[in-house]
C-alpha cells in the first residue's frame, strides 16, 4: 500500500510539501472544492495548485470535488500529477472529461460517496485506472473513519475484477484504522500526519502497521488452511482406501482371493473371496506388523509432503495429487503383499 498525503488540513501546505519531500509518501494528495458540489472552497484557483506544483518532488494525487470537473481538468496541463480524480456524483459528460484527462497523459480516476450505488462505476471501468471510495463525506478534513466502508473497498474489488484498477481509499485514515483498509491500494492520509510535528516518523509508522498487520493476517489464513488440509487428506485417504478395497472384493469374488496371514494360505472365491477381502483389508492388516510399518509410513508421508506442497502451490488440485500419491503408495503395499504370499508359499513348499 501507498500513502497520498492530503494537505488540506496543513496551516502552511507549501511549508508542508517541503517538509513532505523529505519523507516516503508517495504523493500529494489535493483536494480541489468548488463550493458547489461540497460547502467549502479549497484550490479553487489555478495559481494555488501551481504553488504545489513548483515545491513538490512527488507527484499530485488530484481530488476534484467540484460539480463541472471539466472547467477544472483543462487547467492542469504540464504539471506534476499523477492522478485525477472526480466523482461519479459530479454534473456533465463524464466521457468527456475521461478523454481530457487521458489526452493530457495522466491516470484517471473516479470518486465516490459512500452512500452512492456502486454499480454506477461499471460502465466507466474499461476507462479508467483507479477508483477511490470515500470512507467519508466529502469537504472536511478531519472526519472520522466510517466503519462500513471497510466492505464497501471489498464490493468495489469484486467489481473491478481481473483488471488494472487501482483502490483508493481517503477519510478518517490513522494509525487506528489503515489496517481496516488492506485491501486498499492507497491510502489518503491527511491531518495524521501534517498535524504532527515529525511527518517522516508518522508516515514510517503507517508504514510499519501496515506490514505487520498484513503478517498477521497471512500466518492466521496459513494456520487455517494448514488444519482444513489435514483434515482433508485424512477424509479422502480413509475414503479411498474403503472404495478401492471394495472394488478389490468385487474383483475377486469372480477371479478368487487367497487370503495369506504370517504361515498360513487360504483359497476363497464368490461371496467368500469378497467377504475376505474386506476382513483381510479392513481388520487383519492394518493391524498385522508386516503392514503397519509401510502403512503408517506412508501415510505420515502423504500428511507431511501435503502439508509442505500446500502452503507453496495454493492452487494445486489437491484431490488429483493426494489421489495419485496414494495409488503409488498403495501399489507399494501390494507389492510387499505380493512378497508376503510369495514367501509364504515358498516356505509352505
Amino acid at each position: 500500500m501507498k500513502i497520498s498525503t492530503s494537505i488540506l488540513s496543513a496551516k502552511d501546505r507549501v511549508d508542508a510539501v517541503t517538509k513532505l519531500n523529505r519523507t516516503n509518501t508517495s504523493y500529494i494528495h489535493v483536494d480541489v472544492m468548488d463550493g458547489k458540489f461540497v460547502s467549502n472552497t479549497q484550490f479553487n484557483k489555478i495559481n494555488e495548485v501551481n504553488a504545489i506544483n513548483m515545491v513538490s518532488k512527488y507527484p499530485m494525487d488530484i481530488h476534484l470535488m467540484v460539480n463541472k470537473p471539466y472547467e477544472y481538468v483543462i487547467q492542469y496541463k504540464n504539471m506534476n500529477i499523477e492522478f485525477i480524480t472526480f466523482h461519479i456524483e459530479s454534473n456533465g459528460d463524464k466521457d468527456k472529461v475521461i478523454d481530457e484527462i487521458k489526452n493530457m497523459g495522466y491516470k484517471i480516476g473516479i470518486s465516490i460517496k459512500p452512500n452512492t450505488d456502486i454499480k454506477k462505476l461499471e460502465r466507466y471501468l474499461d476507462k479508467i485506472d483507479m477508483i477511490l471510495v470515500m470512507s467519508v463525506e466529502p469537504g472536511l478534513g478531519g472526519q472520522e473513519f466510517i466503519p462500513e466502508m471497510v466492505d464497501r473497498i471489498k464490493k468495489v474489488k469484486e467489481i473491478i475484477g481481473d483488471r488494472n484498477i487501482l483502490i483508493e481509499v481517503d477519510g478518517g485514515i490513522n494509525n487506528e484504522t489503515i489496517g481496516l483498509v488492506q485491501d486498499a491500494d492507497i491510502a489518503v492520509v491527511g491531518s495524521y500526519i501534517t498535524g504532527s510535528d515529525n511527518y517522516y516518523r508518522k508516515i514510517e509508522e503507517l508504514l510499519k502497521i501496515k506490514v505487520v498487520e498484513k503478517i498477521e493476517e497471512n500466518r492466521k489464513v496459513d494456520n487455517t488452511s494448514t488444519g482444513s488440509s489435514l483434515f482433508k487428506i485424512i477424509f479422502w485417504m480413509i475414503a479411498i482406501y474403503v472404495c478401492s478395497v471394495l472394488v478389490k472384493g468385487i474383483i475377486s469374488a469372480f477371479l478368487g482371493y487367497s487370503s495369506c496371514f504370517l504361515f498360513t494360505c487360504h483359497y476363497y472365491h464368490g461371496f467368500e473371496a469378497f467377504f475376505s477381502v474386506l476382513l483381510d483389508y479392513y481388520l487383519l492388516y492394518p493391524f498385522a506388523f508386516i503392514y503397519l510399518i509401510p502403512v503408517n509410513v506412508v501415510v505420515l508421508l502423504n500428511v507431511v509432503l501435503f502439508s509442505f506442497f500446500s502452503k507453496k502451490m495454493r492452487d494445486f488440485k489437491f484431490k488429483k495429487f493426494l489421489i495419485s500419491r496414494y495409488l503409488i503408495s498403495g501399489f507399494l503395499i501390494d507389492i510387499i503383499a505380493l512378497l508376503t504370499f510369495y514367501i509364504n508359499y515358498r516356505w509352505n513348499v
